[in-house]
């Protein structure tokens, strides 16, 4: 592919960009295209941010501690500009942050250089090109106070910065996303060779009260099956052995590129157009030993085929992540979420029939608004019957744009905490007395370190490791005997 330069940039050897990508691997998979839109450019990717001619800060936005922590990073880049006496060095926000707040940002951030939307993430090499080729940022001379409470109201005068930026013109976000990545869409790899994240489709069509993920990320968009497995063929050739398939709803996948368009309560079915199980199916005649592993399957659209398929494929994990967020019939109404307990436990009943030795993760929302007492001990008694292997529960966010927002009876903060305590100490329990019953088993495991290892119930980054007693080579298949437990983890 020929590498374009534009005439800014011919006074400059090779600008260095600099990448701090924060929250999902959703998110990740943003930055590596970003990166790999600069690299085609002709441009240099550096790990050292004081070193970057440009630094670009990938936000998340799902929670308040995940703004918090955007913005927290945001202003430490901008603090750390100045300290280093990098007055030139331009700053760029891009992420689910800058689509949300795109607006907000630009009149409280003028310190900023460029807001880039979801939709831009491919051409952030041009953006890059644009901003280096216009005068330097008289804000990045300025310091920009920390304070233990950042919003989104606050004035730019609270900033200490310029008001006058002129480079705050330069506003690449749009309201409604629609772009996808396709197969050979640039990208750099920021996760180890052996393993990847692979984003088989964009945006969410639920209405779940808590979230706004739609309004982000726009509606749901399934990337063509072909070039699904073109990507994961060229992943393979390369030595990548854990595929991790990932979107917002995973189990809706390709259900809106039926000839006649699926609702999201739409059974699934096959015969109508690409689903998922239909893809797992031609990803099981690929060749090469690797594994690809589900993440972020949504409940309403499991099928009976899609069971039968991931049973037949051993190149799919046994390993099924099925965010639940609460089993209580009322909460689950008040959350909008389009299932209810019966479809839950029956389905958790087929998934563990139809999937012999398959690992379950999930996760749980704690204080929605108006979660009795009684609720939330139907959701402790429902989290020990159904003795998930990973588990992980989230205090509820008060998200601006919700539906849940509004609600009345908002749960103080000492009872969420409170909940979360609890719930978090009975699947403690329950994970270590899996981890035991695991000893004198033999794994088969992937190697991440020379001392550490995952098992084909561990997702990368989220679930427990397997600590090597012996070192053994990274990013390859290995089989050990587990001997013992060390908390969640298992020895081998």
């Amino acid at each position: 592919m020929q590498m374009k330069t534009a005439n800014a940039l011919e006074f400059l050897s090779k600008p260095k960009i600099g990448m701090i990508s924060l929250g999902c691997a959703k998110n990740l998979v943003d930055a590596e295209i970003m990166l790999g839109s600069v690299l085609q450019r002709g441009m240099e990717i550096t790990s050292r941010p004081e070193d970057a001619d440009v630094l670009v800060i990938n936000t998340c936005a799902f929670i308040d501690s995940a703004k918090e922590e955007s913005i927290e990073a945001i202003l430490e880049a901008h603090q750390q500009r100045r300290l280093n006496r990098r007055a030139d060095q331009k700053l760029i926000v891009s992420g689910c942050m800058s689509q949300r707040f795109a607006r907000e940002l630009r009149r409280e951030m003028p310190e900023v250089d460029a807001f880039v939307g979801l939709d831009q993430v491919s051409e952030l090499g041009k953006i890059v090109e644009k901003i280096l080729g216009k005068r330097p940022t008289l804000n990045a001379r300025r310091p920009t106070p920390k304070t233990d409470s950042w919003t989104l109201e606050i004035g730019r005068s609270e900033l200490g910065v310029d008001s006058k930026n002129g480079d705050l013109d330069i506003g690449f976000a749009n309201t409604r996303p629609t772009y996808i990545p396709d197969y050979d869409t640039p990208r750099f790899r920021l996760t180890p060779a052996h393993f990847a994240y692979l984003k088989i489709a964009e945006g969410c069509n639920h209405p779940c009260s808590f979230c706004v993920i739609p309004q982000m990320r726009g509606k749901h968009r399934s990337r063509p099956p072909q070039s699904v497995l073109e990507e994961i063929r060229g992943l393979v050739s390369e030595g990548v052995r854990e595929i991790n398939l990932i979107s917002q709803d995973t189990t809706y996948y390709g259900m809106d590129l039926w000839q006649l368009k699926a609702g999201p309560r739409q059974p699934v079915d096959s015969t109508h157009g690409p689903t998922l199980a239909a893809l797992l199916r031609e990803i099981q005649k690929i060749e090469g030993e690797f594994w690809v592993r589900l993440l972020y399957t949504h409940p309403a659209h499991w099928s009976d085929e899609l069971i039968e398929t991931i049973a037949g494929c051993d190149k799919v994990a046994r390993y099924i992540d099925i965010p639940l967020q609460h089993i209580d019939e009322s909460v689950l109404r008040r959350m909008r979420r389009e299932t209810s307990r019966a479809h839950i436990e029956n389905l958790i009943h087929k998934l563990r029939a139809g999937i012999p030795g398959v690992t379950l993760r999930t996760t749980f929302i704690v204080g929605f608004p108006g979660e009795t007492d009684g609720e939330f001990a139907s959701l402790l008694d429902f989290i020990q019957q159904s003795q998930f292997e990973r588990l992980g529960i989230f205090k509820y966010s008060q998200e601006e744009g919700s539906r849940a927002a509004k609600m009345p009876g908002q749960i103080p903060a000492r009872i969420k905490n409170a909940r979360f305590r609890d719930a978090m100490s009975v699947q403690q329990q329950i994970a270590q007395d899996i981890a035991r019953e695991r000893v004198g088993m033999e794994l088969k495991l992937l190697v991440d370190q020379p001392h550490f290892a995952r098992s084909e119930g561990d997702a990368p980054d989220v679930d427990a490791r397997v600590v090597l007693s012996k070192a053994a080579p990274v990013g390859e298949f290995i089989w050990r005997r587990i001997t013992g437990t060390r908390g969640y983890d298992l020895l081998a």
